[in-house]
């Protein structure tokens, strides 16, 4: 395929898609508390305070040759009770990172994005993260409109761990477009795309401390 196409599917990703954390070098993220979703679903459990928490980096796989796709992570989240299955509060940060490569005389192209952390959910080597986006950079600006409106983008991630747990798994939500309803909050698509570098940390409703 020539690298026109490549390059326009590339900048249309940009612009439509939430993809993907820091390189290696940018990947610390700082936490700052934030108010979790005020409702919770209720299954059958033990009540008592219990904690999650997510952290790392990982660069994810993607079907166009030459482009580079990471995540950071750093989220955490406390629940009433074991039953819980939307947290009381959720908080932390998450980067999501592009890059495309210098090709036929046009410059690399870099598209990332900071997040605040508004629900972290998890179940057994599963979770999900979302955020509102707070911070971009890069030379594409194609996220720029999505920081004007404060858009809310979704993680999913499946922490392969084990024998038989497979590679580490990551899917990534859209921005909406103008005019359509934000994603709702602790909301993520499947884990579809596997994690070729690096991995991450889950801790699964843990006792408080």
């Amino acid at each position: 395929m020539p690298r026109s196409k490549l390059s326009h599917r590339a900048v249309t990703f940009f612009a439509a898609t939430a993809m993907v954390a820091t390189t290696a070098g940018i990947a610390s993220a700082s936490t700052a508390p934030t108010p979790g979703p005020g409702r919770d679903a209720r299954a059958s459990g033990p009540s008592g305070a219990v904690v999650s928490s997510l952290r790392g980096w990982g660069r994810m796989d993607y079907p166009v040759a030459g482009d580079d796709i990471q995540v950071t992570v750093d989220a955490h989240a406390t629940f009433g009770g074991l039953g819980r299955a939307r947290p009381d509060k959720s908080w932390g940060t998450f980067r999501i990172y592009h890059r495309m490569a210098a090709a036929n005389g046009e410059p690399e192209k870099v598209n990332w994005g900071d997040f605040e952390v508004d629900c972290l959910t998890s179940g057994g080597p599963t979770a999900t993260v979302t955020g509102r986006i707070v911070r971009t950079g890069g030379n594409a600006g194609a996220w720029d409109d999505y920081l004007k409106r404060h858009i809310r983008m979704g993680i999913s991630f499946y922490v392969g761990a084990g024998k038989g747990g497979g590679p580490g798994r990551i899917g990534l939500s859209g921005g909406t477009a103008e005019g359509e309803p934000l994603l709702s909050a602790c909301m993520a698509p499947a884990a579809d795309s596997k994690v070729t570098k690096g991995g991450y940390d889950l801790t699964d409703k843990a006792p408080a401390r």
